[in-house]
């Protein structure tokens, strides 16, 4: 995947643009209290790991709809997919909070960071839920970088156009947050007595807080940006639904089966957090009594061993869940290939879009 990011420049002159604004609020923050600017650290950490996806999709879903390879307009196109990855951050740290996660691409999460500094200071009260207030501010500040971001971004364009992809940007805020509060809601809801309804609960879940604000909603706030007809965003908008819950899909094979070196995150860490996603879902409809069994007893273990995380793998695998959901991940990606195949979009965009997605969908991180 790296070398399609690079294509035009994309990934330094998003960097960039990131870089550009974290050292402004870092100056902010500064000139407000000296002993806050660890949060402005802390998110650059986070935003230094990312691959620039959803800014990929964005930009070259602009450049597949006539979107120019220089000038203003392809600089609110790099500024926007800056934006989007500041509000993927905003994203991340919360939900690092919601499932008590202790790696992030390899390094400890914000909340683990600001606990062990309350720690080592030896400061008073509780170091967890410091650690906790300070990831969510930090989420808080993403969020608030994220609108003014795009707000200087959106600026060259008409009033028209920004107000339709500030539009956009806000729909696409709006489900991520609904989605991550079903994400909690189903997480507490009873769950294996009817595996079907399951799995329809945990899809919604993937497809409001993961799939579209990964793939689906990039794609629309490219097209838009470019100027692009209500057809044209309907068009981008079919391609974006299923090939954005494939890519949800294959993180959650991912956080079961993914190595370690690759994700940044230890081996199996869904089944400790206890995910309620598609592949358990199928795995208790199609498993034994006895893999059932084991899925639901030790599902959401924090004290899982690597045999017993080993063992519940080898529930889901010969179950058949895993090549179930390989089989659905391939549906979804194969009409996602088919209609972008289809539409007519400009070159080099449809091109890369066609790589982005392949890369998107078949991927080891």
């Amino acid at each position: 995947m790296p070398a399609i990011l690079d294509h035009e420049n994309l990934r330094a002159d998003v960097d960039a643009a990131v870089t550009r604004h974290l050292d402004i609020l870092s100056d902010q923050v500064a000139a407000i209290g000296a002993d806050a600017t660890p949060l402005v650290a802390q998110a650059a950490a986070l935003l230094r790991g990312g691959k620039r996806l959803r800014a990929a999709f964005a930009y070259w879903a602009f450049r597949a709809h006539g979107g120019p390879a220089e000038g203003p307009e392809r600089e609110a196109a790099v500024r926007t997919g800056a934006a989007l990855e500041l509000f993927q951050a905003a994203a991340l740290l919360h939900d690092d909070v919601m499932d008590a996660s202790d790696t992030r691409r390899g390094l400890p999460t914000a909340h683990r960071v600001f606990e062990a500094k309350h720690a080592a200071g030896g400061w008073s009260g509780d170091p967890e839920k410091f650690g906790i207030s300070a990831a969510i501010l930090l989420g808080d500040l993403c969020l608030v970088a994220a609108q003014r971001e795009l707000s200087e971004a959106l600026a060259p364009l008409s009033q028209e156009r920004a107000e339709t992809v500030r539009r956009a940007f806000d729909a696409m805020q709006s489900e991520v947050m609904v989605g991550q509060y079903l994400d909690v809601l189903v997480q507490a809801q009873p769950w294996g007595l009817d595996p079907a309804a399951d799995e329809e609960r945990a899809r919604a879940v993937l497809r409001a807080k993961s799939a579209s604000y990964s793939v689906r909603h990039p794609l629309v706030i490219g097209t838009l940006l470019a100027g692009a007809t209500s057809d044209q965003v309907a068009t981008i908008d079919a391609i974006g639904l299923p090939l954005g819950e494939a890519f949800q899909l294959r993180d959650d094979v991912l956080g079961v089966f993914g190595d370690p070196s690759v994700t940044g995150k230890p081996a199996g860490d869904d089944l400790r957090e206890g995910k309620r996603t598609v592949l358990v879902a199928r795995t208790l409809a199609a498993g034994d009594a006895a893999q059932r069994e084991l899925v639901t007893a030790r599902l959401g273990d924090r004290a899982l061993t690597d045999d017993d995380v080993e063992a519940l793998r080898d529930a889901v695998v010969q179950s058949g869940a895993l090549a179930g959901l390989d089989e659905l991940i391939d549906e979804l990606a194969g009409t996602a290939d088919t209609r972008l195949a289809e539409a007519e979009l400009a070159e080099p965009g449809k091109a890369v879009l066609a790589e982005l997605a392949r890369a998107a969908v078949v991927r080891t991180a």
